[in-house]
């Protein structure tokens, strides 16, 4: 494996003090299984990292603790990341870090505040009952693929809580969602639980504008179709459920719009997808028509969306988390759905008359893509993407002393290979998994305590 200089000094010494260890619990524990060949067997990074299978490689292109361009720390708790094209051969990510209000002392002021004066908190959404900002929000990076080197890296959103993942739009923005539906005085100062937007091209602290009319709730990541506009959203509880927003200007979610949640036409008095037990509310490979329940209140002081929608008749998942859109599709997570609460991949194809009034006409289609039964192939899925060749990239997040969480693959058939294997101390779960607009390199999290990595290699040589 490769790793730049600047990878090597910052990582080496923390990963080899432990890599001996860890890696004889970890790999001999090991029960990782392809049902495909993927692009073959892991190898082992010396380095303790990352591993992944011959001929790809990796850098370090962050670590939480360094300085930033601003003169910032980069903040802990690396989760969701976009990408959008810059040009020469540049990249621009932007990444979430899902720091809850006691972590300021991982955020971006350090430990006890001491970069406090490189902070205007008047850009915060929040304070803290001390006047601190509250750490979470978001980090934006410039990376030189040709180099291989990062460019510049700031602060774009603070004051937020528990920004867990989010969304890249067709115009330029990041949506980054608070998984956290905190009131105000429970540390802070405003009510939580709402999605933000951060355009691309920010040079630094955007204006934290809650984007109000999209609902308030545990929001895990969001997708947007580009042909409509429409925004699609996960929730991150045990009773979640799947939300769209239609704007009233596609393209200016604060302008407003109305906010649904999903259920089916054959099941008008709801339908429990998560199969916890046995009754196969979804029969994968099975599809169904859609039937979208409008959801009043949007801002929901009581936190009830989910539990309003559900009365209504909206399908319930299980811990809905990473979302993405593929060519006129998209595909969601279910953390802990099926009947072995392995997890599930739910796939939604919009219908001709997707948010028009007529939509019943030709309505969308749902369907349990895939449901796992067996936790060495595919363990509580969790952030996805799906990759230039049209098979989703699948980050595992189970946090188990004998079990590494690990980066799959899983083809239009369902059939899923591994790519990488998380080896870094503790075990965290991978995050913010996203490719390069040209497709070139992977760009993958490890959220605890938040490394960024470019992974490289043959992409083309996938063999199914």
């Amino acid at each position: 494996m490769s790793l730049s200089r600047r990878g090597f000094v910052g990582a080496s010494a923390a990963a080899l003090a432990f890599a001996g260890i860890a890696r004889a619990q970890a790999v001999s524990a090991e029960t990782y299984r392809n049902e495909v060949e993927g692009y073959g067997p892991l190898k082992a990074d010396p380095f303790g990292v990352i591993d992944l299978p011959e001929g790809f490689s990796y850098r370090i292109v962050s670590q939480a603790g360094d300085e930033m361009s601003d003169g910032l720390l980069v903040p802990y708790k690396f989760d969701g990341m976009g990408s959008f094209a810059l040009g020469q051969d540049r990249v621009v990510l932007i990444r979430n870090h899902e720091l809850k209000v006691g972590d300021v002392n991982h955020g971006p002021t350090g430990v006890r505040g001491r970069r406090a004066d490189k902070l205007d908190t008047r850009k915060a959404f929040d304070v803290d009952a001390a006047g601190r900002a509250l750490p979470g929000g978001t980090t934006t990076l410039v990376y030189n693929m040709r180099t291989q080197q990062l460019e510049r890296e700031h602060l774009s959103l603070i004051g937020t809580a528990v920004n867990c993942a989010g969304g890249i739009t067709p115009w330029g923005s990041w949506l980054s969602c608070e998984e956290n539906t905190a009131s105000a005085g429970n540390g802070g100062s405003k009510d939580h639980g709402w999605a933000f937007e951060v355009p691309a091209s920010a040079k630094g602290l955007v204006d934290p504008v809650p984007l109000k009319a999209m609902g308030r709730f545990k929001r895990e990541a969001a997708c947007v179709d580009p042909r409509t506009g429409i925004v699609y959203m996960t929730e991150d509880t045990a009773d979640s459920l799947l939300y769209r927003f239609i704007p009233d200007a596609p393209g200016e979610l604060v302008k407003g719009g109305r906010l649904q949640a999903l259920g089916f036409a054959d099941a008008p008095g709801g339908c429990d997808t998560r199969n916890w037990k046995g009754d196969n509310g979804m029969v994968e490979g099975a599809w169904r028509n859609a039937r979208w329940i409008d959801l009043a209140d949007p801002e929901s002081p009581e936190d009830d969306l989910r539990l309003r929608g559900a009365k209504a008749g909206a399908a319930v998942f299980a811990r809905g988390e990473g979302i993405f859109w593929g060519k006129d599709e998209l595909y969601f997570t279910c953390t802990s759905g099926g009947a072995k609460a392995l997890g599930q991949i739910m796939r939604y194809v919009p219908g001709a008359r997707e948010g028009q009034s007529d939509e019943a006409t030709a309505p969308g289609k749902a369907q349990l893509f895939l449901e796992s039964t067996d936790a060495a192939v595919l363990d509580y899925a969790d952030n996805i993407a799906i990759a230039p060749w049209g098979h989703l990239i699948v980050c595992e997040d189970r946090y188990a002393k004998d079990k590494r969480n690990h980066l799959k693959g899983v083809t239009p058939e369902g059939k899923v290979y591994t790519i990488g294997r998380n080896m870094f101390r503790e075990n965290a779960e991978l995050a913010g998994v996203c490719f390069s607009p040209d497709g070139s390199t992977l760009f993958v999290n490890i959220y605890w305590p938040g490394i960024t990595l470019a992974v490289t290699g043959p992409w083309a040589s996938l063999k199914t």
